[in-house]
């Protein structure tokens, strides 16, 4: 099976599983302080069902929205008319990025960089971000060294019951590394089962990580400078930390 890319993975189940069975939250707070610092119009790639923009737009900032899945946007625009809003959202890839605006800010909230397939889907996507960047505009980059999962982690289930009743699961299934390579493949079953309507829907789910000199090397390639904006990038597996960049 090969890995998917983001537009295709998160459609159908995928999507409606993701919120309640998301492993983590984003806290709005960093990125409202980043854009306020930096300055508006802001920018969030991948920005999926709408956590943490629909926080940001709440609080009055000017922020529009980019992300691959349009599954993904649809719940993000259901969210956001639940809001009273209607933010400017974009279906589009990263790589392929093409928006009417510039932007004082730019971020990803969390590592959703390392979706990107490879080096050179980073540094075209690097190249876009340079060309939507304002004068002194910043884009906030995200970064982490995945872990591989543990012996005792593959088979397990994670589960909850969704507001309709129905079962929610998903099972790491497998999971297969190639350090040189830079990339971590996860074979993932995702199950929703209501009496006896049971769906379910096996996907890989591809990361490709990178060390924080090599990452920098890319920003270069691509025309932008890129200096450690926080963490510790100590490029070892769960090393986190985000890099800024900005035009030379």
């Amino acid at each position: 099976m090969q890995g998917m890319r983001a537009a295709d993975f998160y459609t159908g189940l995928v999507a409606e599983m993701y919120a309640p069975l998301k492993g983590e939250s984003f806290d709005a707070a960093p990125y409202a302080e980043f854009i306020r610092s930096q300055g508006q119009p802001a920018l969030e790639l991948g920005c999926g069902d709408g956590e943490p923009m629909l926080e940001l737009l709440q609080l009055g900032l000017d922020v529009d929205g980019v992300d691959s899945s349009p599954d993904m946007l649809a719940r993000f625009r259901a969210a956001a008319e639940g809001q009273g809003s209607a933010p400017r959202l974009y279906a589009q890839r990263m790589e392929e990025l093409d928006l009417p605006r510039r932007y004082r800010s730019v971020f990803l909230a969390g590592p959703t960089i390392l979706l990107l397939p490879d080096d050179a889907a980073v540094v075209e996507t690097l190249r876009r971000i340079r060309d939507h960047l304002a004068p002194e505009g910043a884009a906030l980059v995200p970064l982490w060294i995945p872990e591989p999962a543990a012996e005792q982690e593959i088979g397990q289930v994670r589960q909850t019951v969704n507001d309709d009743g129905a079962i929610l699961r998903l099972t790491l299934v497998s999971q297969e590394r190639d350090d040189p390579a830079r990339t971590q493949r996860t074979l993932l079953r995702y199950e929703r089962c209501r009496g006896h309507d049971i769906q379910v829907d096996e996907r890989e789910w591809l990361l490709h990580w990178h060390t924080h000199a090599g990452f920098v090397a890319l920003a270069e390639q691509a025309g932008l400078r890129a200096s450690l904006q926080d963490g510790e990038p100590d490029d070892t597996p769960s090393a986190s930390w985000s890099v800024l960049l900005t035009h030379p």
